[in-house]
């Protein structure tokens, strides 16, 4: 009886444990790595929901003053929302090829591009008011269906 047993398990109860929690650790580090956690979360798939709340998000963090206590914060989650749309609309050929899309995705890069090269730095006027513009462009061309 005890070779039948051996048969079908031949692993002992300390190897089949440490298997098994090995697999569940492994399963949990997966899934958690696949969480939609953060500023991604906020995205919906609809562009163009997303694509407004992204520039009202934008707008909020671009007009706060340099000595804001909150400016770092919302630099960071700017940067991440910055990514995230991008991440998700890239690719995406029915979106890609709007007017809406790239006009938004030049002020994006513009945006990350200032955080990259000035991240102490408040926006120059000059390039909030070609912001305020291009978000302007891309609001008109949402209504438009563009």
């Amino acid at each position: 009886m005890y070779d039948s047993f051996k048969k079908f398990f031949p692993l002992s109860m300390r190897q089949l444990f440490t298997r098994l929690f090995a697999l569940i650790l492994v399963a949990a580090i997966g899934l958690s790595g696949c969480s939609n956690a953060g500023v991604s979360g906020q995205l919906t798939g609809d562009y163009r929901q997303d694509t407004l709340a992204v520039i009202e998000s934008l707008r909020t963090t671009i007009s706060l003053p340099n000595d804001s206590a909150e400016r770092l914060e919302s630099q960071a989650s700017a940067r991440e929302i910055i990514n995230d749309f991008t991440s998700r609309y890239r690719r995406d050929a029915s979106v890609s090829a709007l007017s809406s899309y790239t006009t938004v995705s030049t002020a994006l890069n513009a945006i990350a591009g200032h955080y990259s090269s000035y991240p102490n730095r408040p926006f120059p006027e000059k390039l909030k008011q070609r912001l305020e513009q291009e978000f302007k462009q891309v609001e008109a061309a949402l209504k438009r269906g563009s």
